[in-house]
């Protein structure tokens, strides 16, 4: 058998002593509302930061991935309806700021449609040109790829379906 150690105490010295711990049971409910309770705190903490403000500037990837109508200027009224109304849903969903709207759009661009936006750029310069604002385009496009005989042409078709 071995022999049995003791601690003794060098003269002139304390004793050390331990902190007791106290534990305490807490039930995964407990435990789980405290957890809740640190999360709430920590994304109202967040929420102070942001001063109301739940937009984000959108980049080019963040647009893409909504994947935007292109328009290639020779399908007519209906379609560039449909590429403008498409356009706006991806600027809301995508939080595209009003300053890339015009940017982000242009860049879905094909053929034709192409053609003429490079035009226009090259006639003012590219600042001017991505600076316009979305309502600008849709009008100039509206103007370029819709002529005032189509228009007629439809709005005498959607008449003549009631």
């Amino acid at each position: 058998m071995a022999p049995k150690r003791s601690t003794r105490l060098n003269p002139g010295t304390t004793p050390v002593t331990t902190p007791s711990t106290t534990t305490t049971s807490v039930t995964n409910a407990q435990l789980q509302a405290m957890i809740n309770e640190g999360v709430n705190a920590a994304l109202a903490a967040r929420d102070a930061t942001r001063n109301g403000d739940d937009s984000h500037t959108s980049g080019t990837s963040e647009f893409i991935k909504c994947k935007p109508l292109e328009f290639k200027g020779t399908e007519g009224v209906i379609e560039l309806t449909r590429w403008f109304e498409k356009m706006e849903s991806v600027f809301s969903i995508s939080n595209c700021t009003a300053s890339n709207q015009v940017k982000f759009a242009t860049c879905t661009l094909q053929g034709d449609a192409l053609t003429w936006w490079n035009f226009y750029v090259k006639t003012t310069t590219t600042e001017e040109a991505y600076a316009m604002i979305w309502a600008t385009l849709k009008k100039k496009m509206t103007g370029k790829y819709c002529p005032r005989g189509e228009i007629k042409k439809i709005e005498t078709e959607m008449w003549n379906l009631k």
